[in-house]
């Protein structure tokens, strides 16, 4: 009995300490080799809160006393170098308390390092933790700095980190060229299967960028395709205040299309954004039942909510096949039909943020004629397996 409670507790510390993981991020695998790749160079650091070595460490710290290695300059993104900076707030230049460097900011008057702040760097390392869907504005970071970085001359190194949704799924929305947006910087469906390494090779290839770099991938160790969060063994860290968990990349490939719809509670501000749907004279009971018949395995409970609002609480398993992109279709739909008025809001909206969600406007029209949703989501079909055979030659892991 002893020896079985003693392999219990060894698997279970072996899920639950970072020290155990399944997966070593591209930091980790970069000093096992030396720091061979940045040795005897000057560079910047793309950064945040989330980019840690598997032990906890912040790659900053790791980087700022690396032998061989002159790191001069962090950039943070979105949400700041500590992540508590709320969406589409600009981000100021600051010090850095960690190492005292100067944090130049990549949201804020620019969204590209401009020559000034690359002056005298070697390099510039991209080291963020993404949520692998095509809005979230980590990768559209990288893009913009690899341009720059093109433009410099310089090299463009990418720390690798796991995609939290796998590298299995792939479906959603494509999106149209006159939509292609800091929201939705490259041509890829909505969630996209591809870790920021795979994405940078895909970019720098296929010419998605104004200007090509000297790119270079230090991969991951031990990660595979089939592999969502709770598989690497590695602690989460939250990405920006809304996506506090492991499990919340899953809810916002869900709701996260569907949220740009006017008077809608989507749980934001709370411990579980993005994990409901409530919009005005929803019949929640009878939303629960139909989308439990649609999408089998995922979980939903009828809500009521501020301001005459009623709709779903949903729970989404990881492991769960079920096309989450097509559940934002079918709640906007619903949304709708009873209310017609939550799409004022993104008519009227000068900066289309829905359309460069989503990636067009056709789905204004669509859903003001009451297309089927099922209809609406056949037509990804298509532009999805196109991607799927492109981005086949770009894959760096099995």
């Amino acid at each position: 009995m002893r020896a079985k409670l003693l392999i219990r507790f060894v698997l279970l510390l072996a899920l639950t300490v970072p020290g155990f993981a399944q997966v070593l991020p591209g930091i980790d695998v970069l000093r096992a080799r030396g720091f061979d790749t940045l040795r005897g160079k000057r560079i910047g650091l793309i950064t945040n809160q989330t980019s840690r070595t598997a032990s906890g460490e912040p790659t900053r710290a790791v980087l700022a006393r690396a032998p061989g290695v002159q790191l001069v300059a962090l950039f943070a993104p979105e949400h700041g170098i500590d992540g508590t900076i709320g969406a589409g707030k600009k981000v100021g230049t600051t010090r850095d308390r960690e190492t005292g460097l100067p944090v130049y900011s990549l949201y804020g008057a620019t969204r590209k390092p401009s020559p000034e702040m690359l002056r005298g760097l070697d390099a510039l390392v991209f080291d963020l933790q993404d949520i692998g869907c095509r809005s979230y504005t980590y990768l559209s970071t990288m893009g913009r700095a690899m341009e720059a970085a093109g433009e410099a001359g310089i090299e463009f190194i990418v720390l690798d980190r796991p995609n939290p949704l796998g590298g299995q799924r792939v479906e959603g929305p494509p999106i149209e060229k006159e939509w292609i947006s800091f929201v939705g910087q490259f041509p890829v469906p909505y969630v996209h299967g591809l870790t920021a390494g795979e994405m940078a090779g895909m970019a720098n290839e296929r010419n998605w960028l104004s200007a090509r770099c000297r790119l270079v991938v230090v991969p991951m160790k031990g990660w595979t395709r089939a592999m969502v969060w709770p598989d690497t063994g590695l602690r989460w860290m939250q990405t920006s205040p809304n996506i506090p968990n492991a499990n919340s990349p899953f809810y916002y490939a869900a709701t996260g299309i569907a949220g740009n719809l006017g008077n809608l509670d989507l749980g934001i501000g709370t411990g579980a954004p993005f994990q409901r749907f409530a919009a005005p004279g929803i019949d929640a009971a009878a939303l629960s039942r139909r989308l439990t018949s649609v999408f089998p395995g995922l979980r939903f409970g009828p809500i009521s909510a501020d301001g005459g609002r009623s709709g779903v609480a949903i729970g989404i398993p990881p492991r769960n096949g079920a096309n989450l992109s097509a559940l934002n279709i079918y709640l906007m739909s619903e949304a709708v039909r009873v209310s017609p008025r939550v799409l004022d809001k993104p008519s009227r909206d000068r900066d289309g943020i829905l359309f460069k969600i989503y990636g067009s406007r056709s789905i204004e029209s669509q859903l003001r004629n009451g297309t089927a949703p099922a209809h609406i989501i056949a037509g990804w079909d298509g532009p999805v397996a196109r991607f799927r055979g492109e981005r086949s030659a770009h894959l760096l892991y099995p």
